[in-house]
């Protein structure tokens, strides 16, 4: 798979425009975002990070898809990304948002050295890349336990044990902001008994429909959760204890 950057670059901002995301998007933000692209596939094609590599799926599914959390953020703050995988949504919204500081955390070591690498050589020092398991990093007496303004997660699980991985990381008074697809609604209502235990309450599920024009729309929803007070000292559990008795 090969990408042209002048027909990528035209295509993010066509795509941007359309879905009324183009007031995120400048021309070195764009390069930045064709240079990341051009980095993804390649990369991927030593390693597994993604299944999405076409230029049409990078720029709907995966850059389009991460600035549309955008609204749903701070000016300025501390970002923690759980489970960034190939750094969806953390490397989006450390070149997207620049003011922002992005801490980009995952258990597969392959997948944070490639968001680490590729910060590095488009000069994102806004963005951190860290490796360990979200349930060690969140324990009480950890130096990122309640120390993130918000705390964001994409494609990682359900939102059940999804809160209790992530809203221990989160401030009092910060937002928690789960991205989900068509299941959102679903799984709002199955975590409402396990937010309140973790300190949260459930706002809203915010959804919107994202197109390209060419193929199948996509359905992007955000939970948002607000941190009321702090979690309860005995979470998060050890992840077999949430596995096999969910909250």
């Amino acid at each position: 798979m090969t990408i042209d950057p002048a027909a990528f670059s035209g295509e993010l901002f066509r795509v941007f425009r359309e879905n009324g995301l183009d007031g995120y998007l400048t021309g070195e933000k764009a390069d930045a975002l064709t240079a990341l692209a051009l980095d993804l596939v390649e990369t991927n094609e030593r390693f597994n990070l993604t299944a999405l590599t076409s230029p049409e799926e990078i720029v709907l599914k995966h850059f389009a898809d991460c600035a549309a959390l955008i609204p749903h953020l701070p000016d300025t703050g501390e970002v923690l990304d759980v489970g960034c995988g190939a750094g969806f949504p953390s490397l989006v919204l450390a070149i997207l948002c620049p003011a922002l500081c992005v801490t980009a955390l995952d258990a597969t070591e392959k997948k944070v050295r490639f968001v680490r690498d590729a910060a590095e050589k488009l000069g994102l020092s806004n963005l951190t890349a860290v490796a360990g398991r979200a349930e060690s990093l969140a324990l009480p007496g950890s130096s990122c336990r309640e120390r993130f303004d918000v705390v964001t997660a994409r494609a990682v699980a359900p939102l059940t044990l999804l809160s209790e991985l992530c809203l221990p990381f989160l401030s009092v008074g910060g937002v928690f902001l789960a991205m989900k697809g068509q299941a959102a609604e679903r799984e709002a209502e199955e975590a409402k008994r396990a937010i309140p235990q973790l300190g949260g309450e459930l706002v809203k599920v915010a959804s919107r429909t994202l197109s390209d024009g060419v193929s199948d729309p996509i359905r992007h929803a955000v939970v948002v959760v607000e941190k009321r007070r702090s979690t309860p000292p005995n979470f998060p559990r050890p992840y077999a204890r949430m596995l096999k008795k969910p909250l």
